[in-house]
């Protein structure tokens, strides 16, 4: 049985309404990030590995199916329980059809690691978003290490990558603040027959190293300079089956967070959201503009740091937010867009190109989504500025998505708290990441139409 959730072809339209007080208690689904990577590691460590709480999200499953068509076999026991049976690494087969992420960036530069690691050939593909993707970034270290690209279009896909048996141990730095670039560079570097060095001047997200770690991989990362770290990698371990528990992902917890701060009168409990230090650059902006924000109950489950939040209704005023704040917070910046909007007073998001390059042109979407939505924003470079209205926010516009689930979901909270509701022209996408989204916010109040 194939693995993969199809987003359906035909536009779903979708209205967010003004709504009541949200009440009660949300657990978002299995964070993206560690669903990809739990896949990709069970592929790589021969024998059983077990997964709990993993994302069935459409672009997660896509990167079942590619472990799957790599020779893995997988089974699925239940809601968010998983089993991988894995090829080892330097043991992959090569795939018989195209490999096709949908609309899986994460999955497609991950994989691509994988595939230039070892000495096999794959051509990957997915929808008209992911064909606008930047892969050059991905390829050229690949190709340092001695992977080909036989085919391209002009650095996207569809490209064919030629993997090498005997990957280069590399010391490479990267040019923008990646997690994706970097786990490309690590995950090709497994079957390397030495020591494989990544610099990053900007850390980015760290669960690759986590997890590479937690299997049983000789990994270290330390300091460089004031705000990245340098990663040093021993290619070929044997790694260990393990099991791992997925937390609750902190983009998809967003979107409730948000909302609650932005409705009149809400009052509600996120489960289970990682707390990653890397991954928490909204929470630290939201309680900067005054949102109510409560740590609850902070544990360790799955080798990460996880907490319940309590998050109530606030009055937010406008900020300014840093650069240095986007690596930890990349896709969460639409969501942040329209806690803005109802924010008292200008927020300055600075450095945003890197939004440019994500599932939409993220930077243009939220400019047209909050300028259908009454809301006043201008983009200076790469900075959006949006001019908070407080709590007056007219709504009624129209959102389009673009193909992207983030700013899908962004649009439709806004509708919740605004005067009149905002409809985005298509639904269907939200399964890449949300599969239950509207559902889960109906029960704490929402209303969707």
């Amino acid at each position: 049985m194939a693995l993969s959730t199809k987003i359906p072809a035909r536009s779903v339209p979708l209205s967010g309404e003004p709504s009541g007080p949200l009440t009660g208690r949300i657990r978002p689904p299995g964070d993206k990030s560690i669903s990809h990577r739990a896949f990709i590691l069970g592929l790589l460590t021969v024998g059983r590995t077990d997964i709990e709480g993993l994302l069935e999200g459409a672009d997660v499953l896509h990167t079942g199916e590619a472990c799957r068509a790599l020779g893995a076999k997988i089974t699925r026991h239940g809601e968010g329980r998983w089993s991988v049976y894995g090829m080892g690494i330097g043991a992959l087969l090569a795939p018989r059809a195209t490999l096709d992420f949908g609309n899986a960036g994460t999955g497609t530069r991950l994989m691509m690691g994988v595939v230039g690691g070892h000495g096999i050939a794959a051509r990957f593909d997915g929808d008209a978003s992911l064909r606008k993707r930047p892969m050059r970034r991905v390829l050229d270290p690949l190709a340092a290490m001695g992977a080909e690209v036989l085919e391209e279009n002009a650095g996207c896909c569809p490209i064919l990558l030629k993997g090498t048996p005997e990957p280069l141990p590399i010391e490479y730095t990267t040019p923008v603040a990646s997690a994706q670039i970097k786990s490309a560079v690590l995950l090709a570097g497994l079957n390397s027959p030495g020591r494989t060095v990544l610099v990053e001047p900007q850390a980015s997200r760290d669960h690759t190293e986590k997890m590479l770690a937690y299997f049983g991989a000789t990994i270290a990362s330390e300091p460089f300079g004031s705000h990245g770290r340098r990663i040093a990698l021993e290619g070929r371990p044997e790694l260990r089956p393990s099991r791992i528990v997925v937390p609750a992902d902190p983009s998809s917890a967003a979107f409730a967070i948000v909302a609650a701060l932005i409705v009149p009168g809400s009052d509600i409990v996120v489960e289970g959201m990682m707390m990653n230090p890397l991954r928490v650059g909204l929470l630290h902006c939201l309680r900067e503009m005054g949102g109510r924000i409560e740590v609850l109950d902070e544990r360790t489950e799955g080798g990460e740091r996880v907490a319940d939040l309590r998050v109530r209704h606030s009055p937010l005023a406008g900020i300014d937010v840093p650069a240095d704040h986007a690596a930890s917070m990349i896709d969460e910046y639409p969501i942040l867009a329209v806690a803005a909007a109802f924010a008292k007073g200008a927020t300055r998001m600075r450095s945003l190109g890197e939004l440019r390059v994500k599932e939409s042109d993220r930077l243009a979407a939220i400019a047209a989504g909050l300028g259908a939505a009454g809301v006043a924003t201008s983009v200076e470079g790469d900075d959006l500025i949006v001019e908070g209205r407080g709590g007056d926010v007219p709504g009624g516009g129209f959102a389009e998505t673009r193909l992207d689930h983030r700013i899908a979901m962004s649009f439709l909270v806004l509708g919740l708290a605004a005067s009149r509701m905002m409809t985005i022209d298509d639904a269907g996408t939200i399964a890449t990441s949300f599969p239950t989204f509207a559902g889960e916010m109906t029960r704490l109040g929402a209303r969707f139409s």
